[in-house]
């Protein structure tokens, strides 16, 4: 139960703005084999997604700061940013699991009021594939 409980903290984490490495662990974990993989890789998911989440509250909430002075965008380039987002920005969220950009990506898709359930599941599909991919790799190197 342990292991899953890192292994789901260090997804969380390693998804929001702070620097972690939740593969290291979830590789880790494989290489021992005392759990199911596809069981780590759900946990890892689990917890990668909803660290996301956050990041898209976070994005969200930031708004209601869009009038004060120090506020880093003009109105007129939030509604531009807004416009090009919705065109162009819903399917950049498949980005979301690359290291650096992925979760500023994240927080942006809050800030330009990406309903949650696209959100969610684009996320989902992104990170998902990443932690399946390398759980594939990692075992078939074992």
């Amino acid at each position: 139960m342990i292991a899953y409980v890192l292994l789901f903290g260090s997804a969380f984490l390693a998804a929001t703005l702070l620097p972690m490495q939740s593969e290291a662990v979830l590789v880790t974990q494989l290489v021992q084999g005392l759990h199911p993989a596809l069981t780590l890789v759900v946990v890892a998911t689990a917890g990668n997604v909803l660290g996301s989440v956050v990041n898209w509250y976070l994005g969200l909430s930031v708004l209601r700061f869009q009038n004060k002075r120090w506020f880093p965008a003009s109105p007129a380039q939030l509604e531009r940013a807004q416009g090009w987002y919705h065109r162009f920005g819903r399917w950049s969220l498949l980005a979301s699991w690359v290291p650096i950009v992925g979760d500023p990506l994240t927080v942006i898709a809050g800030v330009m009021k990406e309903p949650l359930a696209s959100f969610f599941i684009l996320v989902l599909v992104a990170k998902g594939a990443r932690y399946l991919v390398l759980t594939a790799a990692t075992l078939a190197w074992l």
